[in-house]
């Protein structure tokens, strides 16, 4: 019995499914299996497992196989890539291979010619032969493999490319596959970020995930494609490309799937030629809720309660890359309606919100924070979002837009929620207009999820926990161990930590005294309760949603 009729008798397809996965292949020669699997209709392990039955050929789960790295050296890398298959061990003179395609004799002949050994396969999915193939020969690894050739001879010295020859170089089919590869690669990991970054002997790609880098494997070979590489995403990004001694920065779009994904581009002149970063910013993965972001209990009570104050300034503070764009998006997100005309300045728009007009500062023309505030201002609106508070004239525009009866989101570089204030007259702005516009300031911080699929509790060692910590004799924490789901970092994903002070008259006649912060931090935190970001973070340990390492990570002792 072929392999649809049999999956229509187990029941993991209906007989509908079989006949359109017939009907939608292009190609008789086509194995329908593939079709079912990449209609969605049947997992691609469901179906090894049948041919496996059919065949005795037997099905192995790569992720608790040991592979034989000193037997994959031995392999060549054009084989592995050419017929996607990976060598494991070798037992008695046989050496077992794992395929996703039982049916690919050529590949067992070739692969035994090649080693003079007897070959038995055995069958694995095609992503956990891919992970294998990536972990050992590098991301990209078939692209480079096919630009390196069969050539003997390396050119080490440097060479004065014309514009026409950088362009043409970057726009070869396979450096176009090469930087493809490391984009779908990256947005495949959940990167934020991609780094490549150029060194004496080498090229290092590293991607940024969940907030912490992370090296990813590359052939050696990928050094000799650096300018090439580097001219592509210039190319992308509508840089020019003769200019390689001043930084320069720009961005461009791509599609994957369903997904319209912004990257953002930098490019600066470093010793061994142009480093670059480009950030990637999915639409998807920041338009979250306020609960999302980690956001629970009373600190979303209030949180949500002053956003839908009808004036004030609301604070998000926090250092660069802790989340404060994502959680204002979300407030606004959470409060848009179409009675209400929300306006925002950014630098630069990082992602576009429908329903919400949103202008990019342009410092060149002289559309600062400051100038595009006083012009909103001409513009009715309800809410407006200021991208950053950075000096005295932008703060007091803000202040002047939400005693007229404007709701204002912005953000400052703070290290927590009480120091907002004294930043604010810091920067001269009279205490008397703080005290009476701010309605509450959010100071967070990232920290990594506990991976789902591999977390697993345990109980801490005494005396291994930080002395603020405290926790109740034999309760247990979580941790991950590690998998391929989440990298076998033990982490997969990140939510937010929170402090947030809310204002009440005490606390707005100490700001008019010129109280410090720590006057504030002691009054709002004795008398009201407020919890600082390492006493959340806490909470979110006890709970198990992320590590004491974490919170340490990204706190400081109270």
């Amino acid at each position: 019995m072929g392999i649809g009729p049999t999956l229509v008798k187990r029941k993991l397809i209906t007989q509908d499914q079989l006949d359109s996965a017939l009907a939608a292949r292009k190609n008789p020669a086509d194995r329908i299996e593939k079709v079912l699997v990449d209609m969605g209709f049947v997992t691609e392990r469901e179906v090894l497992e049948i041919i496996g039955e059919q065949l005795h050929i037997p099905v192995l789960d790569l992720n608790e196989s040991l592979i034989d790295k000193a037997l994959l050296k031995t392999i060549p890398s054009k084989i592995v890539h050419r017929y996607h298959l990976v060598p494991i061990d070798k037992v008695n003179g046989t050496i077992r291979v794992a395929t996703a395609n039982a049916f690919d004799l050529y590949a067992f002949d070739e692969l035994r010619m090649i080693t003079g050994s007897r070959i038995e396969p055995v069958l694995a999915p095609s992503s956990d032969i891919s992970r294998i193939i990536k972990q050992f020969f590098g991301v990209a690894g078939h692209t480079i493999e096919e630009m390196i050739g069969d050539d003997q001879l390396e050119i080490v010295s440097d060479i004065d490319e014309t514009d026409a020859d950088a362009i043409e170089a970057a726009q070869e089919a396979t450096v176009v596959k090469l930087v493809n590869e490391i984009l779908v690669e990256a947005i495949r990991d959940r990167a934020s970020d991609v780094h490549i970054e150029p060194y004496e002997h080498s090229l290092k790609i590293r991607y940024r995930i969940d907030g912490v880098l992370h090296t990813t494997n590359v052939p050696p070979e990928v050094r000799r494609f650096q300018n090439a590489i580097v001219s592509r995403i210039k190319i992308l990004s509508n840089l020019n490309i003769a200019e390689r001694r001043l930084p320069q920065d720009g961005g461009f779009k791509i599609k994957t799937g369903n997904r319209d994904i912004d990257l953002r581009v930098s490019i600066i002149p470093a010793m061994f030629g142009e480093a670059v970063v480009m950030r990637i910013l999915d639409k998807a993965t920041v338009l979250l809720s306020l609960q999302d972001l980690g956001m629970i209990d009373q600190v979303y009570d209030d949180f949500y309660r002053i956003i839908r104050q009808p004036h004030g300034i609301v604070l998000v503070t926090g250092p660069t890359g802790s989340g404060k764009t994502t959680t204002l998006y979300a407030a606004l997100n959470s409060i848009k309606s179409e009675d209400t005309k929300i306006l925002t300045v950014e630098d630069p728009v990082e992602y576009y919100l429908d329903g919400i007009q949103q202008i990019g500062v342009q410092r060149k023309i002289g559309l600062t924070f400051a100038h595009g505030l006083r012009a909103f201002l001409r513009h009715d609106p309800d809410v407006i979002l200021v991208g950053e508070i950075r000096d005295l004239e932008t703060a007091e525009v803000a202040v002047n837009a939400s005693l007229t009866g404007h709701l204002v989101f912005s953000t400052l570089h703070t290290n927590d929620a009480p120091t907002a204030n004294t930043r604010l007259l810091d920067m001269g702005v009279e205490p008397f207009l703080v005290s009476s516009s701010i309605e509450g300031v959010l100071a967070q911080r990232l920290v990594r999820k506990v991976c789902k699929s591999c977390g697993q509790e345990y109980q801490p060692e005494p005396g291994s926990l930080p002395a603020d910590f405290q926790l109740e004799p034999g309760q247990p924490l979580r941790r991950g161990t590690g998998c391929r789901e989440c990298r076998h970092t033990g982490y997969k994903g990140r939510m937010g930590i929170f402090e947030l002070l809310v204002m009440n008259d005490e606390i707005r006649n100490l700001i008019v005294s010129r109280g410090t912060a720590t006057d504030i931090r002691n009054l709002a935190r004795d008398k009201y309760g407020m919890k600082m970001l390492r006493e959340d973070g806490w909470n979110k340990v006890r709970s198990g949603l992320t590590t004491v390492d974490e919170v340490v990570r990204v706190s400081k002792a109270g």
